[in-house]
């Protein structure tokens, strides 16, 4: 019979890890997975305990939103599922909330949305929300996709890149400040 906290190791290889939460300033977690020592995890549990964990030959990186696979063969997929699944009916909030953002090219937009969703190793152009005003949805509208696609998505905010990289890059395109 296995442990209650056996579902917490893996091993891959003959590497064992420990599956970690990593609390995060914004008081978020993230799921990681820790190097772990056999000697400690016989020491923390049983002698059998090792033998309960689940194995696997190596890891894969397989993206599928429809059809998602924990373990594809004897390899862990590295791609996590989303967290939501998406379903078919009326959202005439949402969509509403997408035409105020994309306007006149809210068709693009949605094709934009459903390439991601469709086909996660589909090469996009990145999404650049630009206004000096407040309170147009831009924020709003990267929560959305958080929401959609998990940690697949991220917020890069301006003052997150150098000088330095601004300026070469405005010195690469031509454009000036």
């Amino acid at each position: 019979m296995k442990e209650k906290n056996s579902g917490k190791y893996i091993r891959i290889g003959t590497t064992l890890y420990k599956i970690v939460r990593r609390p995060l300033m914004s008081g978020d977690f993230i799921e990681e997975r820790q190097v772990w020592n056999c000697e400690t995890l016989r020491q923390d549990h049983s002698k059998d305990f090792l033998s309960q964990i689940e194995k696997f030959d190596g890891f894969c990186s397989v993206p599928d939103h429809l059809n998602y696979q924990h373990c594809i063969g004897t390899f862990l997929n590295q791609y996590e599922p989303i967290p939501c699944q998406l379903a078919e009916g009326d959202c005439p909030i949402i969509l509403e909330f997408l035409e105020h953002i994309f306007g006149e090219q809210l068709e693009m937009g949605l094709d934009y949305l459903q390439l991601l969703y469709l086909k996660p190793l589909q090469w996009l152009p990145i999404i650049l929300l630009l206004s000096k005003d407040r309170g147009t949805g831009k924020t709003t509208f990267l929560n959305f996709l958080k929401a959609v696609f998990g940690e697949k998505y991220d917020f890069q905010y301006q003052r997150g890149f150098s000088q330095s990289v601004q300026f070469r890059l405005g010195a690469q395109t031509g454009l000036t400040n």
